[in-house]
């Protein structure tokens, strides 16, 4: 069996600086908003290319305190796309506003600019695009769109660490506020939950740094209303570590991404298309007729997964944003056939010839399997 991700394979080389990293916490005494917390803060900061990076305990806690200090509130409009994980509209009903979503681009799969200028309306406040599958979304266009409107842009970069544009600078540096998670399974991934937001703009990293701690300016003086939201002192420690290694890890994921594209594009199989320094492929995935019956085939040796299987329009929880099927008709094919390859750092080409050669078998299979006579 061919694994989607092997954490373990990843962290092995790194286990006795984490153990270290972890001895010291538990040592120090220090378990919130400690010196591990600021350095990773200043270490994360200057990688994005930002003055400004706001340790948080979530991705989710990222993107709800970013609205809040951006000013988003009831009454107020923000505009994302359905294909993504839930969080990213969780979010905006979090800060008590409401979603309005546009549908993605064919090619890149991230929010269609053609089409984010039809959904502003009088009450939107903000945008947030997805770098979906670790691509970076049309910035200067959405950018160029929000500024003619006067809305904020908030990047929704969880899966992205380390993507950059055409002039090199990367995700998190290309909105007013970028938004990370460092779940495990991240390109960038604690040992446990994490997140942070990006900015260059003091005025919102002092909002955010209030937000996260109560409204707390200092102890038992709250200035606002805020959240616990922080990150603890191990999580900080853990990404510490792991921080230095992320631009190699990108490179690795990069050169499993081309030898995926090459072996795919020798076998015709549809995926989407090289993103060079703008992807980090947190996500590799391709587009297959009867993506549910390919995966089943495939699931004796290659495991596989799906980002996402319900645009969240169409999710129960959310049928309350007024939407329905066929509204949003490219991510809902997107979501009927798309399907995630195994990607992580240290896949070797034997296993990705492996991957691709099961595919190509599982989308030709015998008549028998598929009911077919003679």
């Amino acid at each position: 069996m061919i694994p989607f991700l092997d954490l373990k394979a990843q962290q092995a080389p790194l286990e006795p600086a984490l153990i270290a990293a972890a001895s010291h916490v538990i040592i120090s005494g220090r378990y919130a908003l400690g010196s591990r917390t600021t350095a990773f803060e200043a270490a994360f900061a200057e990688y994005c290319g930002c003055t400004q990076a706001i340790a948080v305990s979530t991705g989710t806690a990222a993107l709800h305190l970013a609205l809040l200090a951006a000013g988003v509130g009831p009454g107020d409009e923000v505009i994302t796309t359905p294909t993504t994980f839930v969080a990213t509209v969780a979010a905006i009903e979090y800060a008590n506003a409401t979603p309005r979503l546009v549908d993605i681009d064919p090619v890149t799969w991230t929010m269609d600019p053609a089409k984010l200028e039809a959904a502003i309306t009088p009450r939107t406040k903000a945008i947030v695009p997805v770098h979906l599958h670790g691509r970076l979304a049309d910035m200067r266009a959405i950018r160029a769109i929000a500024r003619a409107h006067g809305l904020v842009v908030i990047e929704d970069a969880a899966q992205a660490h380390g993507a950059q544009d055409a002039e090199g600078r990367r995700a998190g540096a290309l909105g007013d506020l970028g938004c990370f998670s460092f779940y495990p399974g991240k390109n960038l991934g604690a040992c446990g939950e994490g997140g942070a937001v990006t900015t260059n703009r003091p005025d919102l990293a002092e909002r955010l740094r209030l937000l996260r701690d109560w409204g707390q300016p200092r102890k038992y003086v709250h200035a606002i209303k805020g959240f616990n939201h922080r990150l603890d002192e191990m999580q900080a420690a853990m990404l510490n570590v792991k921080l230095p290694h992320l631009p190699e890890w990108t490179r690795l994921r990069r050169q499993a991404a081309a030898r995926y594209d090459a072996n795919l594009d020798a076998l015709g199989i549809a995926h989407a298309a090289p993103g060079g320094d703008a992807h980090v492929y947190h996500v590799y995935a391709v587009r297959v007729p009867d993506r549910d019956a390919v995966r089943a085939r495939l699931a004796p040796d290659v495991e596989t997964g799906i980002h996402y299987p319900t645009p969240v329009h169409l999710q129960p929880a959310y049928a309350d944003c007024g939407y329905r099927r066929g509204d949003f008709p490219v991510s809902e094919q997107l979501a009927d056939e798309t399907l995630s390859l195994p990607m992580f750092p240290g896949i070797s080409e034997a296993q990705i010839d492996a991957v691709t050669a099961a595919l190509a078998r599982a989308l030709r299979p015998a008549p028998s399997l598929v009911g077919e006579t003679a």
